[in-house]
């Protein structure tokens, strides 16, 4: 089960979203060492401590996000800063600050 969930509605096309979503793990990948595959349209990360999958369907994005045992206590602060980051992905709100 998820320790949260995020639905980001967008209007982009889905080769449009699966292309941001693969810039997003793209860099995942090289900040924090998390490996990442796409099944179908679903993108699944993981790294010690952090997993779950990015879904892509047609108007909005679906993230569910596991956390080990040291980073629970971080939840709502990682989750509030996907959020934000989430947003300015896939709305391209320039007024949403990235971490």
């Amino acid at each position: 089960m998820a320790n949260f969930t995020i639905v980001q509605p967008h209007s982009l096309s889905m080769e449009s979203a699966r292309a941001a979503a693969q810039k997003v793990a793209d860099q995942m990948a090289v900040d924090y060492e998390m490996s990442h595959q796409w099944v179908g349209d679903v993108l699944e990360f993981k790294r010690s401590g952090f997993s779950g999958t990015l879904a892509l369907v047609e108007g909005s994005v679906q993230l569910d996000v596991l956390l080990g045992f040291m980073l629970r206590g971080f939840a709502k602060k990682i989750e509030e800063q996907v959020t934000k980051n989430m947003h300015k992905i896939f709305c391209g709100d320039a007024d949403q600050d990235a971490a």
